[in-house]
């Protein structure tokens, strides 16, 4: 783990990229650098570990019903609804799926975080994937209905595989993208992946495939506070995305004008 003092560097009212040279710069023989300190920091695959690592074992703690959690006389038993244990293996997956891209595919910059901006990421992460399995594996839970409910949990759970697959092959394709370095920059495209088509009407479905995920979780717990989590995930994305198609479109002249930013043909 490595924290470190971090700061930015303007010269001549310029912030400087950390991969700019000074005797590359369009300055005299002499000019003026104004250094700013950024405080501690953590490079942003520590950042996500911290991030991911969080949800992951809180909602074990909640499924396997540690004690002090719930009433004593419900310690460390199981739920009886075949949906808290399926839940709990798609939330176990999720997080898991999140850390090995972390670690194997994402490709990150010399960019870091400040400290006091990952303790609020992580206390959010955290405390939604603990509100969220409270209620999932409370004694008390019920499951979607009798009739409809199996027929229910097991469509949604198509739906989750399928994005959780489509959002992987989307991080495989933008870590390619990222292998032609700098000079070869251009924006990505379909591929012979069939989950990668979802280029063709939107700047960034990696954030479509995640949304749709948590909205098939949500069917398939059929829970309010994971619907709620779900709303929030996708606001913050949806200003994600838009960033990033606004990025793609400035930079690109040719970039695709059928393309919105995270729902086909709408947002």
């Amino acid at each position: 783990l490595y924290i470190f003092e971090k700061c930015t560097v303007y010269i001549q009212g310029k912030l400087l990229r950390d991969d700019e040279i000074l005797q590359n710069l369009p300055v005299g023989t002499t000019a003026t650098m104004y250094f700013r300190d950024l405080g501690p920091q953590l490079g942003w695959t520590m950042v996500f570990l911290a991030e991911y690592i969080g949800p992951l074992l809180t909602y074990l703690l909640f499924y396997f019903r540690v004690p002090y959690i719930y009433s004593h006389r419900y310690a460390l038993t199981s739920s009886p609804h075949p949906v808290v244990t399926l839940a709990c293996a798609c939330h176990t997956f999720h997080y898991m799926k999140r850390l090995i891209e972390t670690i194997f595919v994402h490709r990150f910059s010399h960019g870091t975080m400040p400290l006091r901006t990952i303790v609020r990421n992580c206390a959010y992460y955290w405390g939604f994937s603990a509100w969220l399995a409270y209620y999932i594996n409370h004694p008390l839970y019920t499951p979607p209905c009798k009739f409809y409910g199996e027929l229910q949990v097991n469509y949604a759970l198509v739906i989750f595989v399928m994005c959780e697959l489509g959002n992987f092959s989307i991080h495989l394709t933008l870590n390619n993208l990222r292998g032609d370095g700098p000079r070869g920059r251009r924006y990505p495209t379909p591929t012979k992946n069939p989950f990668t088509w979802l280029f063709f009407f939107v700047s960034c479905p990696n954030y479509t495939y995640e949304v749709g995920a948590w909205v098939s979780f949500s069917i398939m717990t059929q829970c309010l506070p994971v619907a709620f989590y779900t709303l929030l995930g996708f606001i913050q994305m949806t200003i994600w995305a838009k960033g990033k198609h606004k990025a793609y479109s400035r930079e690109f002249k040719d970039y695709p004008s059928l393309r919105m930013a995270i729902i086909p043909l709408l947002l």
